[in-house]
Parts: C-alpha cells; sequence; structure tokens
C-alpha cells in the first residue's frame, strides 16, 4: 500500500536542514571561546582541549574547522582597525582623531585586549601585531607624513603611544590610567601622536 500522493507542485526533498546555521554557531562559539582563553592563559599554555572544553564542544571539531592552534590564534585574533581617511583631515586633528578612534576601539573589543597580552609574550602573538602594523598604520602613516623616508619610525612612535596606552589601561589596569576620561586621554596623547605624524624631524 502506498501512500497519500503529495498535492501538485510538492517537492519531494527533504527539507533544507539547520546544519550551516549550527556549523557557523559553533564556528563562533569556538572563536570567544580561544579569544578568552588566549587572553587567560597566553598563546603557548592555552591548549585546543581546554578552549573545546569552554565551548561545550569536543576537541575534534576545533581542529576540523581551524586545523591547529596557530590557525585557531590567526581566526581568533583577526583584526580590522577601521583606521579612518586621515589624507582629508585637517592636518591639525590628524592625532586627536586616531586617538579617540582607538579609544572607540580598545573600549569595545575585547580581541584587541586578547592580541596585546599574547604579543607582549609570544612571537606568534607578536607577528600578528607587526603584521597589523605593516598593513594597516603605515598607510595612514603614509598618508600624513612629512617625509616619505621617516614614514616607518613616525608609525612605529606612533604604535608607541597607543600600544603603550592599551597597556596601562586595559592589560595592566593602572588605576590613574583607567580613571582618565576618553577625553582627558585625547587631550594628552593627541598632541603627542599629532607631533609623530606630522612635525618637522627634531
Amino acid at each position: 500500500m502506498t501512500g497519500t500522493p503529495a498535492p501538485p507542485g510538492a517537492s519531494s526533498s527533504p527539507a533544507p536542514t539547520s546544519r550551516p546555521r549550527r556549523s557557523e554557531a559553533t564556528r563562533d562559539a569556538i572563536l570567544v571561546a580561544a579569544r578568552e582563553r588566549f587572553a587567560t592563559d597566553g598563546y603557548e599554555r592555552a591548549t585546543i582541549r581546554a578552549i573545546a572544553k569552554d565551548a561545550s564542544i569536543d576537541p575534534s571539531m576545533v581542529m576540523r574547522y581551524y586545523g591547529n592552534k596557530e590557525g585557531l590564534f590567526a581566526a581568533a585574533v583577526a583584526v580590522d582597525l577601521r583606521l579612518p581617511d586621515v589624507g582629508g583631515l585637517p592636518p591639525q586633528d590628524v592625532g586627536a582623531v586616531l586617538v579617540r578612534h582607538f579609544l572607540d576601539m580598545w573600549e569595545d573589543d575585547e580581541v584587541l585586549t586578547a592580541l596585546l597580552r599574547v604579543g607582549a609574550t609570544n612571537q606568534a602573538g607578536a607577528e600578528r601585531m607587526q603584521g597589523i602594523f605593516r598593513d594597516q598604520l603605515l598607510p595612514v602613516a603614509r598618508q600624513v607624513c612629512p617625509d616619505p623616508e621617516q614614514i616607518p619610525v613616525r608609525a612605529a612612535l606612533t604604535a608607541s603611544q597607543l600600544l603603550g596606552l592599551a597597556l596601562t589601561r586595559y592589560v595592566l589596569r593602572i588605576p590613574p590610567a583607567v580613571a582618565l576620561h576618553p577625553e582627558e586621554i585625547v587631550a594628552w596623547l593627541g598632541p603627542t601622536v599629532q607631533r609623530y605624524l606630522t612635525a618637522p624631524n627634531p
């Protein structure tokens, strides 16, 4: 005996499953757990097993999606600084705009904090930071620096201020740095970054 015929126009194929959606949720859970574990334990001590436990999945799933710890780290700390186009700004405003932009990012993005913690103690993290510096901060400096030969040095000095602020405020959490209002930080740091990027060679 056969079942009731399907109505005209009905598809005989099974309903689509939610597997792609579950896959995306699994990836997201892994990345969240990895960022927290890398930030807490550092790159060397963080393990695939611990990250999988934090994400409530089997370690084999982490390997399936990301291959190994290096691949997972690269995915977990993928950072787009979304730096503003400073070429269209009045030259005297560049320092303040950059400091305010970085403050806004640090306040809301735990990935940057995790990357800074790992980068300070591990070669893989340091190389990641160097890549961000090379690919994202150098082009900004190139737009405003008066001497093309000094672009790398001026960008590095700018990074020293921005990363130093992040280290003291978000990682070490030195109380006076934490207590500063963002506009106070812009007022203090903006002129320094401005000088590094646009002032004549000392």
